[in-house]
């Protein structure tokens, strides 16, 4: 269905592909458009693998240049053609974790001016037209500063987007806006079958204690992509100066099975709830009931 439009609000490479690589990879593959925006090069990650070490944050940002090829490559693993850096690459830059020096920096993305950071997502969104919007909540999903601003900048975007008075181009109103998340419930299995497996993961933490995951109750959508694991996988792989695939996150899908990274989870905070969807039973990875949430992002869209 080519009339289904799917637009995502990141922060730095990697982030689409570790929250919502799954559901980008299944909608891309039943032919939706699919655009994702990411807001920095990322120039401030933290490299995980000692052949890249050189790459490390310094005054020429090479780390941010060797992850835009990072990010093509992760792309294509997910089946995404449409990419675009906010602004243009290198436009904003990464602001590091919060109350660091790297906050200061006058071009980071923490100090972007809101209405200006927005605009050119409204741009982006006038021409894409997408009927839903995927992004952080308030916290930026655990309070990282570029997340946070990722998520003020989308909504803000998603107002401006649909006001007339604003800016150049056809107003277009978004109809349904998402917070990514991650399950409680499902986090705190996973723990303890990670564990189980003789892994150490989280270890003398309460999962329920994390500054990131929702409720079972908040979660309004579902999404059961576990046959896109595998594109998920080959997108995480291509981050390779971020990701660790021996890091115990990325081992789940080992000991549990698909459903530990194919079903990713969602809330809604604007627009209006579509029909609840079949749900997926715990024992197989997912919720379990009620079975009253959506399965779908374009739920209820005529």
């Amino acid at each position: 269905m080519t009339d289904r439009r799917l637009m995502l609000v990141h922060a730095h490479p990697d982030d689409e592909s570790s929250g919502t690589g799954a559901t980008m990879a299944k909608y891309a593959a039943e032919g939706a458009q699919v655009t994702l925006v990411t807001c920095t090069l990322g120039e401030e990650g933290e490299i995980v693998v000692p052949d890249l070490a050189h790459l490390a944050s310094d005054r020429e940002d090479r780390l941010g240049e060797h992850r835009v090829g990072e990010l093509e490559a992760a792309c294509k693993a997910l089946g995404v053609e449409d990419h675009r850096f906010l602004g243009g690459p290198g436009r904003w830059r990464d602001s590091g974790m919060m109350d660091t020096p790297t906050n200061e920096n006058p071009r980071c993305f923490w100090r972007a001016d809101l209405d200006e950071a927005a605009g050119e997502l409204v741009e982006i969104i006038r021409e894409v037209r997408p009927q839903v919007l995927v992004t952080y909540d308030e916290n930026g999903f655990y309070g990282h500063p570029d997340h946070i601003q990722a998520y003020r900048v989308a909504w803000r975007a998603f107002e401006l987007a649909a006001d007339p008075s604003f800016g150049e181009g056809e107003p277009w109103k978004i109809a349904k806006f998402y917070f990514t998340t991650m399950s409680k419930s499902s986090m705190r299995r996973a723990v303890e079958a990670v564990r189980e497996a003789g892994v150490e993961f989280f270890t003398g933490t309460n999962v329920d204690e994390l500054p990131f995951g929702a409720r079972d109750e908040a979660i309004t959508t579902e999404i059961d992509a576990r046959a896109h694991v595998s594109a998920k996988l080959d997108a995480l792989r291509a981050h390779r100066s971020q990701v660790n695939l021996e890091d115990p996150w990325f081992k789940m899908s080992e000991i549990m099975g698909e459903g530990a990274m194919g079903l990713e989870y969602y809330i809604l905070t604007a627009g209006e709830r579509g029909p609840a969807g079949r749900g997926i039973p715990q024992e197989a990875g997912g919720l379990g009931a009620p079975h009253d949430r959506e399965d779908d992002l374009f739920a209820g869209i005529g």
